[in-house]
C-alpha cells in the first residue's frame, strides 16, 4: 500500500512539473524543433527525478503533507475548470439566444433581403470596376484593400454587414458615376514600350479614353496599370491628344473611344500598308514595280506633251518664223523648206506632208502602249495572287484539320492585297493613259489642220498661177 501511494505521489509530482515548465518551440526548422524537444524532455527528467528523490527522502509525515497539498491543488484546479466549462455553457446559450433574436429582427425588418441585394451589387460592381480604368486613379491606401478587392471580399462574406461596409459599397458606386463623366488629371505609373514603369501626368476622359506625353494609353485590367501602346494611330489622332493636353479650360475636341479601349485597340493592331504588301509577297511586288515603271512613264512623258503643246501654241502665234523646236515648226519647214515640193502635184505633196506628221506622232503617242499594258496586266497579275492565296488557305485547312480563322488569315490576306494592288494600279493608269491620249490627239489635230491647211493654200495659188 505504501509503494502504491509513493508511486501516486511520484505521478502527481511528474505532472505538476510538467504543469510548470513552459514549452516553447522553435519554428526555424525541423532540427531546432528536433533539439527543443529533446532539451524539454531532458528538463521534466530531471525535475521528475529531483521532486522523486526530495519525496523518497521525506519522512512519512511529510509525505501525507506533500500528498495532500496535491490532492487540493488537484480539486482546485478541477472546481476551476467545472466553474469555467458551465460558464462557457451558458454563455453558449447567451449566444444562440442572441443570434436568433437578431435572425428575427432582421426578418422583421427585411435586412436579409437588403444584405442580399447589396452583396449582389457589390459583386457586379467589383467586376466592373476592375476593368475601369478610373481606378488607376484611385489607388489604396498602404494597408488596405482596393476598390475590387473590398467589393469582392464583401460580396463573399457571411457574416452581417457594418454601417461602415454599407457606406463604402455606396461610396464607390457613387465615385465610380461621378469619374465617369469627368475630365480628370492626376500623377499615375505609365508602363513604357520597354517595360519600365515611370510616372507621368495622365489626363482621363471618363472611363473611356487615357492620354499621357501626347500619346494615347492602354487600360490592363489584370495588373491595373497604364501602359503606352507599342503603334500609336494616325498623326490626325495625335494632333487631338496636344490639343487636349495643352488646353487650360473650356471645351476641345478629343478622340473618346466608347467601347473603353476596344476600337482604339483595333485600330492601332491595323497593319500597315508596308505589312499588308509584305503579305502580298512576291506578286504584289511585281504589281507595284509595273505600276511604278507605268507612273514614271507616264510623268516623263505628260511633262514633253505639256512642253510640246504650249511650244505649238507659240508657234501658232507666229508661222511667219517657223523654228524647229517644235512639231508644228518642223512639219511646217519640211513643206515650205523645198520649193520643188511646192512646185510638185498635189498627191506628192500631201504625201510628203503626211510623212511630216507621223515622223512626229511616234513621239507624242509614246508610253501609251505600255500604259494600255499594265492596266491589262495588273488585275490579271492580282488575280494570279489571288489563286496563290487561296491556295494556301485550302493548304492550312488540309493540314490542321480545321477552318481555324487564324490559320487562314495569312492567305486570304494575300489573296485580298493582290487583288486590291492589281486593281490600284490599273484604275490610275487608266486614267492616265487617257490624259496623254487626249494631249497626243490634242498636237496631231493642230499639226494635221495645220499641214492640210498649207497645202490648200498650195494648190489654190498653183491653180490661180
Amino acid at each position: 500500500m505504501s509503494n502504491i501511494r509513493n508511486l501516486f505521489l511520484c505521478a502527481a509530482a511528474a505532472v505538476l512539473s510538467v504543469a510548470a515548465v513552459p514549452v516553447v518551440f522553435a519554428q526555424d526548422s525541423l532540427d531546432a524543433l528536433l533539439d527543443e524537444v529533446q532539451a524539454v524532455r531532458a528538463d521534466e527528467l530531471k525535475a521528475f527525478e529531483q521532486r522523486s528523490a526530495e519525496f523518497n527522502a521525506a519522512s512519512a509525515d511529510q509525505q501525507q503533507k506533500m500528498l495532500a497539498g496535491a490532492e487540493a491543488k488537484r480539486d482546485g484546479l478541477a472546481a476551476a475548470s467545472s466553474t469555467l466549462s458551465d460558464e462557457f455553457s451558458a454563455n453558449e446559450l447567451k449566444i444562440n439566444d442572441a443570434k436568433k433574436s437578431l435572425r428575427e429582427k432582421a426578418a422583421t425588418l427585411g435586412l436579409s433581403e437588403i444584405f442580399g441585394v447589396s452583396r449582389q451589387v457589390a459583386a457586379d460592381t467589383a467586376t466592373l470596376l476592375r476593368q475601369s480604368l478610373i481606378s488607376t486613379q484611385f489607388p489604396p491606401a498602404k494597408g488596405e484593400m482596393s476598390r475590387d478587392e473590398f467589393l469582392r471580399t464583401y460580396a463573399a462574406s457571411q457574416a452581417t454587414p457594418t454601417p461602415a461596409d454599407l457606406e463604402r459599397v455606396w461610396f464607390e458606386l457613387q465615385r465610380e458615376m461621378t469619374a465617369s463623366g469627368q475630365v480628370a488629371k492626376y500623377q499615375a505609373n505609365v508602363v513604357q514600350p520597354g517595360g519600365q514603369a515611370t510616372a507621368a501626368e495622365v489626363i482621363r476622359i471618363g472611363a473611356f479614353t487615357a492620354t499621357s506625353d501626347g500619346k494615347f494609353l492602354d487600360y490592363l485590367p489584370s495588373l491595373m496599370t497604364l501602359n503606352v501602346y507599342p503603334r500609336q494611330p494616325p498623326a490626325e489622332f495625335l494632333a487631338y491628344v496636344d490639343e487636349l493636353q495643352s488646353a487650360s479650360g473650356g471645351y476641345v475636341e478629343a478622340v473618346v473611344d466608347s467601347a473603353r479601349g476596344v476600337l482604339l485597340s483595333l485600330y492601332v493592331e491595323r497593319p500597315t500598308w508596308g505589312k499588308r504588301i509584305e503579305l502580298g509577297e512576291e506578286v504584289g511586288y511585281v504589281i507595284l514595280f509595273i505600276g511604278g515603271a507605268a507612273l514614271l512613264a507616264f510623268f516623263g512623258q505628260l511633262l514633253f506633251l505639256v512642253m510640246t503643246r504650249m511650244a505649238v501654241g507659240r508657234q501658232l502665234k507666229n508661222l511667219t518664223q517657223l523654228s524647229r523646236n517644235n512639231p508644228l515648226g518642223r512639219v511646217l519647214l519640211a513643206f515650205k523648206g523645198d520649193p520643188n515640193l511646192i512646185e510638185q502635184d498635189a498627191d506628192i505633196a500631201e504625201l510628203r506632208i503626211s510623212e511630216a506628221v507621223l515622223r512626229e506622232v511616234p513621239k507624242l503617242e509614246r508610253f501609251q502602249s505600255f500604259l494600255r499594258l499594265s492596266v491589262a496586266a495588273g488585275p490579271l497579275l492580282g488575280l494570279i495572287g489571288t489563286v496563290l492565296g487561296m491556295i494556301m488557305t485550302f493548304q492550312s485547312i488540309t493540314e490542321s484539320g480545321s477552318s481555324d480563322p487564324k490559320l487562314m488569315a495569312a492567305g486570304i490576306g494575300q489573296a485580298m492585297i493582290a487583288t486590291v494592288l492589281g486593281l490600284g494600279i490599273a484604275i490610275p493608269l487608266l486614267f492616265a493613259n487617257a490624259v496623254l491620249t487626249s494631249l497626243s490627239k490634242s498636237v496631231s489635230q493642230i499639226l494635221d489642220e495645220q499641214a492640210v491647211g498649207m497645202l490648200a493654200e498650195s494648190i489654190e495659188k498653183q491653180r490661180r498661177g
